[in-house]
């Protein structure tokens, strides 16, 4: 009999990738439809223990009602537990300024990890099928994405597991049909309003004039580039860690050593959400000016010389603290070759001293120099960047800066063999 060969072929798409044992607790995502309802019966009829969950998204008005009444209908003939979950989808969308598909899918996926821990289920199985991994392909394919983008939709997803990503929906159909199962529509996918749609109504039926067999052949092509990936992302990670020189630091030399720079700057990236564009125009930024920034929404990137440095927006500086300490000596004393410290004479220092940011017009006269400079000249000769530059603190003693923190005092100040009270500096930043 069909059903028979259908669950067989299930069976050994789950065996074959491994997305869960035998003994093992599932929770079934049951829409409704016929995809679904397909996936619940199948796992029933192997033996796997299962619960369903359902979720009224309220978004078709009486037809969303029509769908939980038939799961709880379904669920009930076939003595399976369900769980319920009511969303005010569009509520969701509008105050997380996001998309009503992606709201529902956010909704989704979190409600069901929570369910998913709460009933001790091993995994939450999900309906997708090839066909859906055809259109996922192309879908991708049409909007510009990178090689995982290519890949299809994957088996298995941290907890989330897809059975029937082996078969099609025709078969899905047949095998429905043999069990005398009936299921519901929604409407919306019998519409050619949204890109999928299209995909599946419009541009499969086009390709399948010219290759009755393109599903397949996509199936088989999205394979292949799975194992690509896994190359490549395994090699990706090697090269992402040799340029960054940082948490928030890549080296501009290291990265154009690399044989495909922009791959790798794409890679590091894009999560944090530049986008293509942004990343050519910060790879073409790379051979020009130092000191442009690129901006999203909540991060800001420099392109320095040698390096591209990015920040949050919001990052909260913590207000460094001035530690001092008065040193009595008799004889000569060796000041330490230190930056981090500052060593000056006491008594030409004024008290009290004031630790602040440096500002436009601040001079002083470096150590071993005799005549004043420019803070802001010091710093371009030291090439610091714009973020380097926003964080430079200097110490004063009255009008005059006596250290220019962690970079050098000024040579007015200095300890000379003829000083008796040294006095010590140290900035510390204080843990938040």
């Amino acid at each position: 009999m069909y059903k028979d060969k259908f669950i067989r072929k299930v069976l050994r798409f789950i065996e074959s990738g491994s997305l869960f044992g035998s003994g093992s607790r599932i929770l079934v995502a049951l829409s409704g439809g016929a995809d679904s309802v397909a996936l619940l019966r199948v796992l029933l009829q192997a033996g796997y223990a299962c619960e369903a969950a359902h979720c009224n998204f309220h978004l078709r008005g009486e037809e969303s009602d029509r769908d939980e009444e038939f799961v709880r209908t379904l669920a009930g003939k076939l003595g399976v537990t369900l769980h319920v979950a009511h969303f005010d989808t569009e509520r969701y969308a509008a105050g997380h300024r996001i998309s009503v598909e992606m709201a529902a899918r956010e909704l989704r996926y979190e409600w069901f990890e929570r369910l998913r821990s709460d009933i001790r289920a091993d995994v939450v199985a999900v309906a997708h099928h090839r066909d859906d991994s055809v259109e996922t392909f192309l879908l991708n394919l049409v909007r510009g994405t990178g090689i995982d983008g290519l890949r299809g939709i994957r088996p298995v997803n941290g907890r989330i597991v897809r059975p029937l990503l082996g078969v099609s929906r025709e078969e899905i159909l047949d095998y429905l049909l043999e069990l005398g199962q009936t299921y519901v529509t929604d409407s919306t996918n019998l519409k050619d309003e949204f890109t999928r749609n299209k995909l599946r109504l419009d541009v499969l039926p086009l390709l399948e004039s010219m290759n009755p067999s393109i599903r397949e052949s996509i199936v088989e092509t999205a394979r292949r580039l799975s194992d690509v990936a896994d190359v490549y992302d395994a090699e990706i990670r090697k090269a992402c860690a040799r340029v960054q020189t940082g948490e928030r630091r890549i080296s501009i030399p290291a990265l154009r050593s690399e044989v495909s720079p922009k791959a790798v700057l794409y890679e590091l990236l894009y999560p944090l959400g530049f986008n293509s564009s942004q990343i050519k125009d910060i790879y073409m930024c790379m051979d020009g000016q130092p000191g442009k920034l690129f901006y999203t929404d909540d991060k800001v990137l420099l392109c320095d010389r040698e390096e591209l440095v990015w920040k949050y927006k919001e990052d909260k500086e913590v207000q460094p603290l001035l530690h001092q300490e008065i040193i009595v000596c008799d004889g000569a004393f060796s000041v330490p070759r230190v930056t981090t410290e500052a060593y000056l004479d006491a008594d030409f220092v004024t008290m009290p001293l004031v630790l602040r940011k440096w500002r436009s017009g601040d001079r002083f006269v470096p150590y071993g120099m005799k005549g004043f400079k420019k803070v802001r000249d010091y710093l371009l000769d030291r090439k610091f960047s714009l973020f380097q530059k926003e964080k430079q603190y200097v110490v004063c003693s009255g009008d005059d800066i006596v250290w220019l923190v962690d970079e050098r005092t000024d040579n007015r100040f200095r300890v000379t063999p003829t000083t008796r009270r040294i006095l010590v500096l140290r900035v510390e930043i204080p843990t938040k």
